[in-house]
Order: structure tokens, then C-alpha cells, then sequence
């Protein structure tokens, strides 16, 4: 598989002067449109799912998953973590757009497990103001998901908390290791 970070450096629009890396994803994008046929679909996930995962660039989901345009909610931020975002997202797509399940996604060789809260002070330092958000590392991959689950399990906005399960994506091997909430 070619990916942007196999291409050759003069074949990068800084390299070869032809523009940012906006303007080449904006010229895709009008490609795209040119053969785009508005598929009739409802904001509604099919598979009443919705998936919370990590941003790493590693995760492709769709494919991963065997998900199709229109099977899911897709809710993505640095770890996969539970934050009061995910919620809120979470809280928007059971209420309103009807998910049911919940799937989290986080991986090996997070790069939140190299961070700590350190992070937010040297932030501080640097720009005057403390980040109203915590970073959210971790050291334990299992057991952030384990507490990812648990956010979710316990949260009074969302209805549906029953059907909860967690895993971490190998970026080695492609494959999911469910986490066991009790373990």
C-alpha cells in the first residue's frame, strides 16, 4: 500500500513547490466530488454502533472493521480515551441518532503512553495558560480501556450501557485482543 509518508520528498508539495498539503488534500477532494453520487443515506449508523479509537494514523477502521459508508459513528481523539467530548459526542449519537452499541478502540505503541501530565505543565510554561484538559496518558494499555469502559458503563446521559466492549488494535498484526472490563 502507497501512503503519503512512502512518497519520495520532491513528490511532497513543500518539496515540489506546488502548494500545501491543504491544497493537495482540497484538489482530491474536487476529484472526488467529480464522481460523487449522493448515496440517499440517513445520519442514522446502520449498524447502530459507534466506535471510539484512537487518531493514529495507523487505524484504518473501515477497513479493519469491515464497516461500510453509513454502518457507523466514528469518534476519534489522541489514545481513544473516554473524555467528557467522547460522551458528549456519544450522548448525541445514542439520544439522537440512534447507536446502540459501543466499540473502543485503542492500540500498542500509543504515543499516550510516552506522554504524562508533564505535557500540560511544559505547555503552560510555554504559552502562559494552563490547557483546560488533561492529557489522558496512560502506562497500561488494557487497563485504559478497561477505564474507557467503565466511563461509558457509568455515564447517566447514555441510555444504552449494556452493550460495551473494549479492545486494543496490534499495529503489527492488524488484530484486535478484546479486554476483559473484570480482568
Amino acid at each position: 500500500m502507497t501512503t503519503s509518508a512512502s512518497l519520495p520528498a520532491e513528490s511532497t508539495p513543500q518539496a515540489s513547490g506546488s502548494g500545501s498539503v491543504t491544497d493537495r488534500l482540497v484538489a482530491a477532494n474536487g476529484r472526488y466530488a467529480a464522481q460523487f453520487q449522493d448515496p440517499g443515506m440517513d445520519a442514522r449508523p446502520v449498524l447502530q454502533v459507534a466506535v471510539v479509537a484512537c487518531m493514529d494514523a495507523r487505524l484504518d477502521l473501515h477497513k479493519a472493521l469491515g464497516l461500510e459508508l453509513g454502518d457507523c459513528h466514528t469518534i476519534r481523539n489522541a489514545g481513544g480515551v473516554v473524555t467528557d467530548d467522547t460522551i458528549r459526542s456519544l450522548t448525541i449519537s445514542q439520544r439522537a441518532l440512534g447507536t446502540r452499541t459501543v466499540i473502543l478502540i485503542h492500540h500498542t505503541g500509543c504515543g499516550l503512553e510516552s506522554l504524562t501530565e508533564d505535557f500540560r505543565h511544559e505547555l503552560e510554561d510555554e504559552v502562559g495558560q494552563r490547557p483546560a484538559w488533561a492529557v489522558e496518558a496512560f502506562r497500561d494499555v488494557d487497563q485504559d480501556v478497561r477505564q474507557s469502559m467503565q466511563r461509558v458503563r457509568t455515564n447517566p446521559f447514555l441510555p444504552h450501557r449494556d452493550d460495551v466492549r473494549g479492545f486494543v488494535f496490534d499495529v503489527h498484526t492488524g488484530l484486535l485482543r478484546e479486554i476483559d472490563p473484570a480482568s
